[in-house]
């Protein structure tokens, strides 16, 4: 998907479940400890859910203790936009992927070094793509 190539609802509506739709698209929260990646310890590169970009290497993914995947580094600092959210009266660091958009969490400063950042993020929004797994 080509920087600013981004798609409409009813696009994605069709590509994603409803549950992925509304945390992809619609900035919503998986809850803790349910999400398919949050205790996953297999190598690989977790992708975009909905446009398949290359987001996190999992030798920077951590525990947390959180109950979401966290990493304490995207694999590059153009795959990741961030925004401020101040929804629920909070104010927080929204993530998202840079090509198509899609919400992935929040960037909080409490992760471990090397950069004392941790990319707190849905297993909705990403797919695991192994190490030994083919290209996609």
């Amino acid at each position: 998907m080509a920087e600013g190539d981004i798609k409409n609802d009813e696009y994605w509506r069709d590509k994603l479940s409803a549950s992925e739709f509304r945390i992809c698209r619609e900035k919503g929260t998986e809850p803790a400890f349910t999400g398919e990646y949050w205790n996953c310890q297999r190598a690989g590169r977790y992708r975009c859910r909905c446009c398949a970009q290359i987001l996190f290497d999992s030798q920077h993914k951590y525990d947390s203790g959180s109950g979401w995947p966290s990493f304490y580094q995207p694999v590059s600092t153009d795959a990741i936009v961030q925004t401020l959210d101040t929804s629920l009266g909070m104010h927080r660091t929204e993530i998202c992927c840079s090509a198509c958009r899609a919400h992935l969490g929040h960037l909080f400063s409490d992760g471990p070094a090397p950069t004392g950042m941790r990319y707190c993020v849905n297993s909705a929004s990403l797919v695991l793509q192994g190490n030994d797994d083919e290209e996609l």
